[in-house]
């Protein structure tokens, strides 16, 4: 059973009755006639053959109220793309795949890149982005939920709680981020957010002292959550960074775009797992270690643009009193797996934590260096006027994509 507290400045929806999936279903296909839904799934192929996606669609399957499903493709050659749309052809629903590797949506990537306004890397940022022109081009849907396919606990449940706050016409929400408990396997997960973004946040608090953008995400219960929901207005103007900084960086946009009642977070799930990255301790480049220094850096360019002023100096007392408050944090969640019957590795624990303070300098040190650097993806408003053809040739491009592969 779930608490009703609210924290912070963002509306929390709580998950606190046992109420039918059927029921939630039945308002939603209601909701959907007025507000069209639609759902992106940013996937690799190798997810297509792990032990999360099969599971996936099936639930899909039974979604009686999705107008539209928009999958992103990473990591495919052509043989694997007909392979996707062999594996996609199961859903009920009108759905697309976009071939990120394809040659069409290469074309229209390097088209942008001369521009300078396609994604500086490939990665889940750059799958969301393009994910979202699409959604604008084909124009079906006026709520939009968004989730990763590597869960391995997934039940349509989940989706119908994260779109419901957007698709609701009474309710007057803009976006909606989930979260959830992050147990699974009688161990608590999620180190990312336990042990680098809530003890970086309250560190910076004490640091620079009082920011309204401090606040606002210290009061999101799972920030890093893949699972988020929106108006289609929303894709408009959202510039998003295509690293591992794409759950802050979106999380900032909305700070930046709307008011706070604007704005909600929803719990989604009673139980939830996924494919866990490695620490990577000696490689900077890879796994929660690169995480981890997007997500600093994410913060700190937001900060940034609002007129704080970083130094060498300040960077050591922050990762100082980042690391203090981060050792007081392993502590609170050893005795609260303890007090729950759940596994607790101190060592481990406190290795993350030296690893993530190591990394809040190097964030630091390479957000100083990198002064002629664009971080961002270019909103599609902005892609728009630079190329008023564009959603036309990313419609077109998918469709003759879907049409020479599928044979439909």
């Amino acid at each position: 059973m779930a608490d009703f507290h609210q924290n912070g400045v963002i509306t929390t929806l709580h998950n606190l009755s046992p109420r039918p999936l059927e029921e939630l279903e039945s308002e939603l296909v209601k909701f959907s006639k007025q507000r069209p839904m639609a759902l992106i799934l940013p996937s690799l192929y190798s997810e297509l053959e792990g032990p999360a996606m099969p599971n996936i669609l099936s639930e899909l399957g039974k979604v009686p109220y999705l107008n539209h499903i928009v999958i992103g493709l990473d990591r495919a050659d052509q043989s694997q793309y007909q392979k996707a749309v062999n594996f996609f052809s199961e859903l009920p629903q009108e759905h697309r795949i976009l071939w990120n590797d394809g040659p069409r949506l290469q074309a229209l990537d390097n088209d942008l890149r001369k521009l300078g306004l396609a994604p500086r890397e490939k990665g889940k940022g750059c799958n969301v982005w393009y994910c979202m022109g699409y959604t604008l081009a084909v124009d079906k849907a006026e709520s939009v939920a968004l989730h990763d396919c590597d869960i391995t606990t997934y039940s349509r449940e989940l989706l119908a709680r994260l779109i419901y706050p957007v698709a609701n016409p009474r309710f007057n929400y803009e976006f909606c981020k989930g979260y959830y408990a992050r147990v699974a396997a009688d161990k608590i997960n999620g180190r990312v957010c336990r042990l680098l973004v809530t003890p970086l946040l309250r560190a910076l608090k004490k640091v620079l002292g009082y920011r309204e953008y401090l606040e606002y995400m210290d009061s999101f219960r799972y920030s890093l959550a893949g699972e988020f929901s929106f108006r289609r207005d929303v894709l408009t103007d959202l510039r998003i960074p295509s690293d591992w900084g794409l759950e802050i960086g979106v999380l900032s946009e909305m700070h930046r775009n709307y008011a706070h009642n604007r704005l909600c977070q929803v719990d989604i799930a009673h139980r939830y797992d996924h494919k866990h990255q490695d620490l990577s301790l000696r490689d900077k480049s890879t796994g929660l270690s690169r995480m981890s220094i997007d997500i600093a850096k994410a913060l700190f360019r937001k900060l940034a643009t609002q007129g704080e002023v970083f130094t060498p100096e300040t960077f050591r007392s922050i990762k100082a009193t980042y690391f203090r408050i981060a050792l007081d944090f392993v502590e609170t969640y050893h005795n609260d797996a303890l007090m729950n019957g759940l596994k607790h590795d101190l060592h481990e624990e406190e290795k993350s934590v030296e690893m993530f303070a190591r990394n809040i300098m190097e964030a630091g040190q390479v957000f100083l260096d990198s002064t002629n650097t664009t971080p961002f993806i270019p909103s599609w408003n902005r892609v728009v006027s630079a190329m008023p053809d564009v959603l036309e040739r990313l419609l077109e491009a998918v469709e003759l994509d879907y049409k020479e592969f599928s044979g439909k």
